[in-house]
């Protein structure tokens, strides 16, 4: 009988955006964000490990929602007060998401501002196409 514990978890890390059909848990990703960018108290720093697992589901999360916003892009016409600052969202996402996550609190940070300007744009967008 096999009487050993097993540990551990799955991240979702999908930087060729191989499980983009999947629908995203917004709320639970927005509330880790949240938890993320409210500043940290003294004794309450992540370890390396944790920092490093948030990241990368960070980074694959943005990778979905990059791909969404910029499929919305796409459909919007080329005249949109939106496009400009969408462009250069998805820009420095591509740029930041071409880096794997570091194992900082620093690097966690910067990949949940990352998915929080992703979906201002895409709420932006959303919302040009129903007007």
């Amino acid at each position: 009988m096999d009487t050993s514990v097993q540990t551990g978890a799955t991240v979702l890390d999908d930087p060729k955006g191989v499980l983009a059909r999947l629908p995203l848990d917004r709320s639970a990703v927005l509330k880790l964000v949240t938890a993320v960018l409210d500043p940290p108290t003294p004794g309450s720093e992540l370890p390396p490990q944790d920092c490093l697992q948030i990241g990368q589901l960070l980074a694959g999360h943005a990778s979905l929602v990059a791909a969404e916003v910029g499929s919305l892009l796409a459909l919007s016409p080329r005249t949109s007060q939106l496009r400009p600052l969408t462009e250069t969202v998805l820009t420095e996402a591509r740029g930041r998401l071409s880096v794997p996550p570091a194992a900082t609190f620093a690097s966690v940070q910067n990949r949940a501002r990352l998915v929080r300007a992703l979906y201002e744009r895409y709420d932006r967008l959303m919302s040009a196409q129903l007007d």
